[in-house]
């Protein structure tokens, strides 16, 4: 999938870049990958939308939207006796947009990053406590520990960073609000029950500056990046690539 040239990374450019947080997550997962995304507007096969999780985001901030108007606290908060508040600000709606969202310009790169965030409560010393929601249907207990769920942990950090940023007093504690759909019901009847639960994480987001100025080396570099040998989507271009040779597809 190509990308306009708006998105291109032009290193002699006095513009900030804008850097969005699955960027930087891309460029965690593979350099190769991020460099061709941002460096040649070669990005990876898109994937189609999950429809029943923006579904369930979009009811959940209704719900929260309801209490924050009345300054009360959802029964979610007072069964985990959480101690907070929905936050009210006037450009929340602005942040949760997905291509706005919230930025902060990051000056040492001149990266402008960004993250569409899904709510912010607060607590009674008065930091923002960043909250994402998440859907999914299990019957294990749930928890933070599988290793998809580290990109979780990085994507609450990125926001915690660019609140920080913004000049917000934020807490390291945020929270991840999960959706949980059952499975133990007799029969469907057109509806999906879902059980919610609340997870503390304590973020760090000590590895953001650092990765971003690294970040902002190899976008300067000419060189692209070596694959890691772990990249599905890399190894699947060498294949075309190995049986367009083999078998002359491409003369």
């Amino acid at each position: 999938m190509y990308k306009s040239s708006r998105y291109i990374y032009n290193p002699h450019s006095q513009d900030p870049f804008k850097l969005s947080r699955s960027k930087i997550d891309l460029f965690m997962q593979c350099q190769t990958c991020f460099y061709l995304d941002r460096k040649y507007g070669i990005g990876r096969p898109s994937m189609p939308g999950f429809n029943l999780n923006s579904a369930v985001d979009f009811l959940l901030k209704r719900e929260f939207d309801l209490l924050r108007a009345d300054g009360k606290p959802h029964e979610l908060m007072k069964k985990y006796k959480i101690d907070v508040l929905p936050y009210k600000h006037e450009n929340l709606d602005i942040w949760r947009e997905n291509f706005k969202g919230a930025s902060y310009l990051f000056e040492q790169a001149n990266f402008l990053v960004t993250g569409a965030i899904d709510d912010i409560w607060q607590n009674l010393q008065g930091e923002l406590m960043i909250v994402d929601y998440k859907s999914t249907s299990t019957q294990h207990e749930i928890s933070l520990d599988d290793q998809y769920k580290q990109g979780y942990k990085k994507q609450m950090e990125v926001y915690q960073w660019i609140f920080r940023g913004m000049g917000f007093k934020v807490s390291r504690t945020g929270y991840f609000v999960y959706a949980n759909a059952g499975r133990d019901r007799d029969k469907f009847d057109g509806k999906l029950e879902f059980a919610l639960s609340i997870i503390p994480y304590q973020g760090d987001d000590s590895w953001i500056e650092p990765t971003l100025l690294a970040i902002k080396k190899l976008l300067d570099s000419e060189q692209v990046p070596q694959e890691s040998g772990n990249c599905e989507y890399c190894a699947y271009r060498q294949k075309i690539e190995d049986t367009g040779k083999q078998h002359r597809l491409f003369d």
